[in-house]
């Protein structure tokens, strides 16, 4: 079971990542980008991921994830029920979505500096 302490300190960590809150709401961003946001109540973690791998996501595990709301649909968002996710694979959405957000090779140098993933 994952909650938000296990992932908060990547929102500082990622390079060129920092954290905001807008209406009361954490969100991580790069830039003015949004790549996770959580809910006011920090239950459910949103988080940009691939469009076209996002049906597939849901679909294998409807208890874990959800499509965004209505109007999100059109762009690369996902969201997970933070409860449902243990913290290494919480870490690792953060971190996937992160590398949506950022230069190529400022991922590849987190890839060097972190073999291992972000454990």
């Amino acid at each position: 079971m994952a909650v938000l302490e296990d992932v908060r300190p990547l929102g500082t960590e990622l390079e060129r990542s920092y954290e905001v809150y807008v209406r009361g709401r954490l969100k991580f961003r790069v830039w003015q980008l949004v790549y996770v946001a959580f809910s006011l109540d920090e239950a459910v973690m949103e988080f940009a991921f691939p469009r076209e791998e996002r049906a597939a996501l849901v679909g294998g595990e409807p208890h874990k994830f959800q499509l965004p709301s209505a109007a999100d649909l059109r762009f690369n968002w996902v969201r997970a029920d933070l409860a449902e996710l243990d913290p290494t694979e919480a870490r690792e959405f953060v971190v996937e979505a992160w590398r949506m957000v950022v230069p190529a090779k400022v991922s590849r140098a987190y890839d060097l500096t972190h073999p291992d993933g972000p454990g």
